[in-house]
């Protein structure tokens, strides 16, 4: 049942009533002069529970964390940081070291494939195709006699 609220012109004081709807706009009588009080219009807040959370009428279909309004339900969380509220971290920038390393590790990788390819050897020691290549036979040209094999 709702919450209504009365006033009482002798004896200027407000009060609460929980009645029916049907009979809100009947006059109650004061709890303090027994005369009946009129209702008064009163401001009032409503929300439902819906999703599990409270919500507040009329619903603008957002959702609030840590008091600040969010569109979406957090599904997953870290450190109890909303993703939409926090701000991405930036991506740290290089040292003048790490960028010589880089390179070192790229030229001596470069090297060693060089390397590889020209003996024939993959990255593991195996023998590549390139090694396992069969040779043609070289042909003999023989002098101009003819022989005769048995």
């Amino acid at each position: 049942m709702p919450l209504y609220e009365y006033y009482c012109e002798p004896c200027h004081g407000i009060f609460e009533e929980i009645r029916q709807m049907r009979e809100a706009s009947l006059p109650v009588p004061c709890p303090e002069c027994s005369k009946d009080a009129p209702r008064i219009m009163s401001s009032f807040n409503a929300f439902v529970f819906r999703d599990g959370y409270p919500r507040r009428l009329p619903d603008k279909g957002t959702y609030w964390h840590m008091g600040q309004e969010v569109k979406n339900r957090v599904k997953r969380m870290k450190r109890n940081e909303h993703p939409e509220l926090v701000k991405p971290k930036p991506t740290p920038t290089k040292t003048r070291g790490d960028v010589v390393s880089e390179l070192d590790k790229k030229r001596t990788v470069r090297a060693e494939a060089i390397y590889r390819s020209r003996w024939g050897v993959d990255q593991y020691g195996m023998k590549t195709a390139k090694q396992k290549k069969n040779k043609p036979e070289r042909k003999v040209v023989g002098s101009g006699k003819a022989s005769a094999k048995p």
